[in-house]
C-alpha cells in the first residue's frame, strides 16, 4: 500500500496523487499545474500511462481534470470513475482546455515560424479531450465500486463544487483487515450559494486533506448562510453602483464552472430583493461558462442543491438566469460589448486572467478610471489576477502595456474553498484520530504551517509532502512535520504587532493631553459633561493598571 504525491505538494494546483496496492494502480485526480507551479511541476505526465489501471477525479476543475486528455493521449483506455455531474462538466472543460492548448500552440507556432523555428505541437488536442471523456463513469455518492478484489471506493459530496467528492479507498489487506486513506479533494466552504454543504466521512487510518485557505479566515465568520448570502449580495450590489454611477463597466474575472453560477446567483438576488432600484444588464462572455450554467439550470431537479436554492426552484424561480442576463459565445458578439454605450457587468474567464476572454475586456477597462474589476475567487502566485490583487500599476496584454487605472475589488468569502476553521472542522471528524494525514493543495508555506498547526494544536501526525515524495503506508515511516514555517509566521505576526505598538505609543499622550485640556475647558456645573470625562479617565487608568499587572509590572 504505497502512496505518491505527484501534483499540489506545496503547490495548489496540479492535484494528483498514485496509490497502489496489490499490483493495481489507482490515480487520484490528474489536474493541471496553472501560474507559477507550472514553472516548477511541469505539465507532463511523471509517471508510465501503462502504470495506470483506474482513475478517480474528485471534481471538474482544470487544477484537478486538466491532464486527463493527456493521459489518454498516452494511450490510457481505462476507467475515469467520477459522480455523474463531474463527468458532464469535466467534458465541457476539458473541450475547452484542448481548444487553449491548440490555440497557444498555433500562436507560438506562427511566431516560430517567423524566425525559422520549428512548429509547437499543442499538449494535447480536442481529439485527445474526447477521448479522455469517453472513459468516464458515473458514481452516485454514497455508492460502492470495486477496482480490484483488494480496492474499493466510496464518495461524499464535497461541498465545494456540482458533483464535487472526498473519496475513501478502502484496501483490503491479503492476511485479514483492511486500511482505509480518505482523498479530501477540494473542501468547500460553508455559506457557498446553490450547493450543499460538504458531508464528512467519520474514519481513516490515512487522511490526504487540501490547505488551500489553511493560514486564513473568510470574513463572515460564523453567521448563517442566509445572512451571509445577503450581506454577499449587498455587497455586490454596492460594487455594481458606485460603478454605474462612475459610468464604468463592473469586469468580472470568474471561473467558468462553480463561480460563474454563484455571482449569478447572487446577481438575482439583488434583483429579486430589489437592493438597487434599476435594472443591471449582465453579460456572460465565456461559451464554457454559457454552458456550464446550462448544465447547472438542468441539474435543478437533482439531488445536488441546497435548501435555500430548492426553495427558489419550488417558487417557479431559476436561481441563476435572469431577464437582464445575456449569454454570449460568438466572438463578435465579444468584440461588440468593448464597443457598447453604458454600463455592464461583464462576466468572462478564466478566474485568474491567465486565458480567455476576459483578457480582452481587461485590455479595454484596466487604463478606465470609471471601471472595477471585480476578483471573486483564488488568485494563485504568478498569475495576473494575483499581480492585479496584489496592487501592480500596469500589465502586458497582447504585446501592449496598459495601466492599471480601474478600481481593483476583492468580494471576500466566495472563495468554494474552506477556510481555516472549516478544514479543522472537517479533519476533527475523523475519530480515532487518523495515522497520519498528507497536507497538500496549498501554496509551499501555507501547507507546512497547516500541517505544523495540525500537528500542535490537535496532536495529528500531519506532514505536508513533497513533489515525488512516495510512502509505504503498511510499513514505512512517515515524516512529521517541522516548525520552520510555524516558528517564522510566529516571528514576523510579532513583529508586525511590535511595529504596530511603536507607531501607537504615541497616542496614549495625545490621549492624555486631550483628556487634561477638555477638562480645563468643560464647564464644571455640567455634571453630565463631567461625569462622562471621569469614567473615560478612570477606564484609562484602569485599562493601564490591569496591563501593567498582567505583564509584571508595578502599576504604581
Amino acid at each position: 500500500m504505497e502512496l505518491s504525491f505527484l501534483g499540489a505538494a506545496r503547490t495548489v494546483t496540479g492535484s494528483s496523487f498514485l496509490l497502489e496496492h496489490e499490483g493495481f494502480s489507482v490515480l487520484i485526480d490528474l489536474g493541471l499545474p496553472q501560474g507559477s507551479d507550472e514553472r516548477v511541476l511541469g505539465e507532463e505526465l511523471p509517471f508510465s500511462a501503462s502504470m495506470i489501471d483506474a482513475v478517480i477525479l474528485t471534481h471538474a476543475h482544470i487544477d484537478h481534470s486538466g491532464r486527463l486528455p493527456l493521459l489518454a493521449k498516452a494511450g490510457y483506455r481505462g476507467p475515469i470513475y467520477s459522480t455523474p455531474a463531474t463527468a458532464e462538466l469535466s467534458s465541457i472543460m476539458l473541450s475547452d482546455s484542448a481548444h487553449i492548448q491548440e490555440s497557444e500552440a498555433e500562436w507560438k507556432s506562427r511566431k516560430r515560424k517567423r524566425h525559422g523555428e520549428d512548429p509547437v505541437e499543442p499538449l494535447y488536442t480536442s481529439e485527445d479531450a474526447d477521448e479522455a471523456v469517453r472513459l468516464f463513469c458515473g458514481v452516485e455518492y454514497g455508492e460502492r465500486r470495486d477496482l480490484s478484489p483488494y480496492i474499493w471506493f466510496e464518495m461524499k459530496d464535497a461541498g465545494h463544487l456540482l458533483g464535487s467528492a472526498s473519496v475513501r479507498v478502502h484496501c483490503i489487506l491479503p492476511e485479514g483487515g483492511e486500511r482505509t486513506i480518505v482523498f479530501s479533494g477540494d473542501i468547500g466552504n460553508f455559506d457557498q450559494p446553490i450547493i450543499k454543504d460538504p458531508d464528512y466521512f467519520t474514519g481513516a487510518d490515512f487522511v490526504v486533506m487540501e490547505s488551500t485557505y489553511g493560514d486564513r479566515l473568510h470574513a463572515e465568520g460564523d453567521r448563517d448562510e442566509s445572512s451571509v448570502m445577503l450581506g454577499r449580495a449587498r455587497k455586490l450590489a454596492e460594487i455594481v453602483d458606485r460603478t454605474f454611477r462612475r459610468g464604468g463597466n463592473l469586469v468580472i474575472p470568474s471561473f467558468a464552472v462553480g463561480r460563474t453560477q454563484e455571482i449569478l446567483y447572487l446577481l438575482r438576488m439583488i434583483m429579486d430583493r430589489k437592493l438597487l432600484d434599476y435594472e443591471i444588464p449582465v453579460f456572460v462572455d465565456s461559451p464554457l461558462s454559457v454552458k456550464a450554467t446550462r448544465i447547472f439550470s438542468s441539474c435543478l431537479r437533482d439531488d445536488y442543491f441546497d435548501e435555500d436554492a430548492r426553495r427558489m426552484i419550488e417558487r417557479g424561480t431559476n436561481p441563476i438566469l435572469f431577464p437582464s442576463l445575456t449569454t454570449i459565445t460568438d466572438v463578435e458578439d465579444s468584440k461588440a460589448l468593448n464597443e457598447r454605450k453604458g454600463s455592464a457587468v461583464i462576466i468572462s474567464s478564466s478566474g485568474m486572467c491567465e486565458a480567455g476572454r476576459i483578457r480582452h475586456h481587461l485590455k479595454h477597462n484596466l487604463w478606465r478610471h470609471d471601471s472595477t474589476i471585480l476578483f471573486v475567487g483564488y488568485q494563485a502566485e504568478g498569475t495576473l489576477g494575483r499581480s492585479l490583487v496584489d496592487g501592480t500599476d500596469h500589465v502586458t496584454l497582447f504585446g501592449e502595456q496598459i495601466s492599471v487605472n480601474a478600481e481593483i475589488a476583492v468580494l471576500e468569502g466566495t472563495s468554494g474553498h474552506a477556510d481555516q476553521r472549516g478544514l479543522e472542522k472537517w479533519i476533527d471528524e475523523f475519530q480515532p484520530k487518523p495515522t497520519a494525514v498528507f497536507v497538500v493543495h496549498g501554496e509551499d508555506n501555507v501547507s507546512q504551517y497547516f500541517a505544523s498547526r495540525l500537528k500542535n494544536g490537535r496532536g495529528l501526525h500531519a506532514y505536508a509532502p513533497r513533489f515525488g515524495e512516495r510512502f509505504d503506508l503498511l510499513h514505512g515511516e512517515i515524516p512529521l512535520q517541522s516548525d520552520t514555517v510555524l516558528r517564522e509566521k510566529g516571528k514576523a505576526d510579532l513583529k508586525a504587532a511590535f511595529e504596530e505598538l511603536g507607531n501607537k505609543q504615541g497616542n496614549i499622550i495625545s490621549v492624555v493631553e486631550r483628556m487634561e485640556n477638555a477638562a480645563t475647558a468643560i464647564d464644571l456645573t455640567d455634571e453630565k459633561r463631567v461625569r462622562r470625562l471621569s469614567d473615560a479617565i478612570r477606564r484609562l487608568a484602569s485599562d493601564l493598571d490591569f496591563l501593567a499587572s498582567k505583564w509584571g509590572q508595578d502599576a504604581k
